[in-house]
């Protein structure tokens, strides 16, 4: 997956976490590193769409998109979690057909960059629905290349039901939510990835609601098994930290983040998520040392250091990226639970988890991946269906 981070040169983060850090053998809390600064008062926006001179009126209001969980409230998000665990109870335990909602209608996912996990588990779950998915990938549709991606929304979504789209810039995909008049699904951007969000949240619901072999995930909601959740991240302070930051806290699930210096994740979605803690009293954590990430952590996370368009990067990612590596002998000197659980979006590379882990009965990574169809086709329900996350 798209993993490209937001680096900026900052004066918050860096020399706050370095002076603490290197004095400190503990987590630093994030209040720290924002309630002492009031320089700055950035309000952090979700729909700060490009400016232009051009007289285009955008879409008319009402019309329900899927672009960050910034945009959503916990009960939701929670929706939508509920939504994707009774699908699949539907479908691989009572052997359910939907009733073709979507029978005659048609979503467009448009995607710029190689899919596996999306793309087959948004194909999959628009079939069954009974609608029709049309790929376009990077050869078949003129993503901001040769037309704008104003003149793109408003000709594509006049002849669609919904369009999913895998861009660069997170401001691509709210240009395109502005002038479509279907609904919108950010299927990954530079700054966001929420449908893996969904899925690694309703993986976490399905192990810790029991122990049975039976499915059950859909008897208990899941704002009785996520709440109180410890969650390290180790790793890029990429898209998928940023969902997480944008998400966790409104749920009440624990975040504890460790990055390599030059990686922290976005000074704004940090801001956000932090308002959004103290909402609900949930810890957020943030260190550039993993085993101080993962000290009673109930599940450890990680993703690709290497994603598509940093390749030119790898030799000097991999230098900076040295200790991060998730093994048994860090979550053991890092004190995480003795029954701690693992995560990774996938692709997975060698440097980023041993093998012993990987393939171990601690991780849950292909119980994940499968779960990317349930909460996007939750996703595709709700907003070409339901028309509503209510």
């Amino acid at each position: 997956m798209l993993s490209t981070r937001i680096r900026q040169s900052s004066s918050i983060i860096r020399p706050l976490i370095s002076s603490t850090l290197h004095n400190s053998s503990n987590l630093l809390p994030l209040t720290s590193f924002f309630l002492s600064n009031n320089s700055k008062s950035n309000k952090f926006s979700t729909t700060s769409y490009t400016k232009s001179d051009i007289n285009i009126a955008p879409a008319p209001p009402g019309i329900p998109h899927y672009l960050t969980h910034a945009d959503l409230s916990a009960k939701e998000i929670y929706n939508l979690l509920t939504l994707a665990i009774q699908h699949k109870y539907n479908v691989k335990h009572l052997n359910k057909s939907s009733g073709a909602p979507l029978a005659g209608k048609t979503l467009a996912i448009m995607f710029s960059k190689r899919s596996t996990r999306t793309r087959v588990a948004t194909e999959s779950a628009v079939a069954y629905l009974g609608g029709q998915p049309m790929f376009l990938g990077s050869q078949d549709i003129q993503l901001g290349v040769n037309e704008s991606l104003l003149d793109t929304s408003k000709v594509v979504s006049s002849m669609v039901d919904g369009i999913m789209a895998r861009v660069g810039a997170h401001s691509d995909i709210e240009t395109l939510a502005k002038y479509s008049t279907v609904p919108v699904i950010n299927a990954l951007s530079d700054k966001y990835h929420p449908t893996q969000i969904l899925a690694d949240l309703m993986t976490l619901h399905e192990i810790y609601v029991s122990s049975s072999s039976s499915y059950v995930a859909h008897q208990t909601h899941p704002s009785k098994t996520l709440p109180g959740l410890r969650v390290a991240w180790v790793g890029d302070g990429n898209n998928i930290l940023h969902s997480m930051l944008a998400t966790f806290p409104k749920l009440g699930v624990h975040l504890s983040v460790a990055t390599p210096k030059g990686y922290e994740p976005n000074e704004e979605i940090v801001r956000y998520a932090q308002t959004e803690a103290g909402k609900t009293n949930t810890e957020l954590n943030f260190s550039y040392y993993p085993k101080e990430a993962v000290k009673d952590a109930d599940i450890i996370v990680t993703d690709t250091w290497i994603s598509m368009g940093q390749e030119e990067e790898k030799a000097q990612r991999i230098k900076d990226f040295a200790g991060y590596r998730v093994t048994s002998q860090m979550a053991e000197e890092g004190g995480a639970k003795s029954d701690w659980k693992f995560l990774h979006c996938l692709p997975r590379k060698q440097e980023e988890v041993s093998d012993e882990v990987f393939y171990s009965p601690r991780s849950f990574v292909f119980q994940e991946a499968e779960n990317r169809k349930w909460t996007i086709l939750a996703v595709i329900d709700a907003l070409m269906v339901k028309k509503s996350f209510d």
